[in-house]
C-alpha cells in the first residue's frame, strides 16, 4: 500500500508556486519516488513540490518536513513551500513563529502584522564542493560555462550558489527572451552539475529589484521559486549589482529577500494562498505510473 493512500492533502500555492502539503506526523511513512510521481499526476493533485510533515526529531523544531518534486525526486530547500506549511501549522497551534529541520538544516519561519510569512533560509553556500560542481572553480561569483557558439554564446558567466539547492544564475537584459522550456533542461544536468541545478535568469532593475525566471531542478518552469529569488538576489549582491535588501519580481508576482548582513542569513518574504483540501486515492498509486 502507498503511504499517500486514502492519506488528506491541502493544495497551496506561494506566488503560483504550486504546492501540496501532506501530514504525515500521526502516521509516518516513507515516500517512495514512484508515489510523489503519481500523486502529481492530473489524476492527483499536481504540484510543482509536495511538502511531507513528519514528527520533529529535533529539539524545539515544531515538524520535520521533506520536500518532493514532481519528477519523484527530492528537494533541499522550497521556500515558498515552508511559507505554506508555516500558514497550516501556525493556523493549527495559533504560533506565529514555528522552527523546521528541512534536509539537515533548522528554519525559522514567523509570520507578520501584515499577514505575509517570512522564512530564514540560513546562509547561502559558495564553496564549489558545497553547490555542489563537478571540478573545483575557485570564484563562483562567474562560472565558466556557456551555451551556444563560442564567439557568441546565448548564455554565459552564471553565478553559483547553493541555497539549499544547487543555483546557476545568469544576468540578462530580458527574462523573457529566451526559450528557458528549451534551455533550462540541458542546464540543468550540465555535467558540471552532479546533483543538476535550478536554473535561473536574472534581470537587474535597480539596486533595489530584480526580476528572474526559472528553471526548477525536478520541476520545471513555475511561476515561481523561492530558493531562486533568495538565490538570485545573494549572487546579485555579491557582484555590487544590488543591495541587500530586493524585491525580487517573479512571474507569479514579487518577493523580499534581505541578506542579512550580521549573521549572513537569507530572509524570504511573502504572501500564500489555499486553494482546496483533498484525500489521495488508492487507485491513483496501482496505475503504471506509480510504478514508472
Amino acid at each position: 500500500m502507498s503511504a499517500l493512500a486514502n492519506r488528506p492533502f491541502v493544495k497551496m500555492n506561494g506566488l503560483g508556486n504550486e504546492i501540496v502539503v501532506v501530514d504525515m506526523r500521526k502516521a509516518p511513512a516513507a515516500i517512495s519516488p514512484a508515489d510523489a510521481r503519481a500523486a502529481a499526476t492530473p489524476a492527483g493533485a499536481p504540484y510543482d513540490q509536495l511538502m511531507a510533515l513528519y514528527p520533529p526529531r529535533t529539539a524545539g523544531t515544531d515538524s520535520l518536513v521533506r520536500i518532493y518534486n514532481n519528477d519523484g525526486s527530492e528537494a533541499g530547500a522550497c521556500g515558498n513551500g515552508m511559507r505554506c506549511v508555516a500558514s497550516l501549522i501556525g493556523t493549527e497551534s495559533g504560533k506565529d513563529k514555528l522552527t523546521f529541520e528541512v534536509d539537515g538544516r533548522v528554519l525559522n519561519t514567523w509570520r507578520a502584522a501584515d499577514g505575509l510569512f517570512t522564512v530564514d533560509m540560513g546562509a547561502p553556500r559558495f564553496a564549489w564542493n558545497e553547490i555542489p560542481l563537478a571540478e573545483e572553480f575557485r570564484d563562483t561569483r562567474a562560472f565558466e560555462l556557456q551555451i551556444g557558439p563560442i564567439d557568441k554564446p546565448i548564455l554565459h558567466s552564471p553565478s553559483v550558489v547553493s541555497m539549499g539547492n544547487p543555483h546557476a544564475v545568469f544576468w540578462v537584459d530580458d527574462v523573457g527572451a529566451y526559450d528557458l522550456a528549451r534551455i533550462g533542461p540541458m542546464l540543468e544536468h550540465h555535467p558540471m552539475f552532479p546533483q543538476r541545478a535550478n536554473i535561473t535568469l536574472c534581470a537587474i532593475q535597480s539596486k533595489e529589484h530584480i526580476v528572474i525566471r526559472t528553471w526548477e531542478r525536478g520541476a520545471g518552469l513555475t511561476r515561481a521559486c523561492g530558493s531562486a529569488a533568495c538565490a538570485a538576489a545573494v549572487a546579485a549582491a555579491r557582484l555590487k549589482r544590488t543591495g541587500r535588501k530586493v524585491r525580487v519580481t517573479l512571474p507569479g508576482g514579487d518577493l523580499t529577500i534581505e541578506w542579512r548582513e550580521s549573521d549572513d542569513h537569507v530572509l524570504m518574504t511573502g504572501p500564500v494562498e489555499f486553494e482546496f483540501e483533498g484525500t489521495f486515492d488508492p487507485a491513483l498509486f496501482s496505475s503504471k505510473a506509480s510504478v514508472a
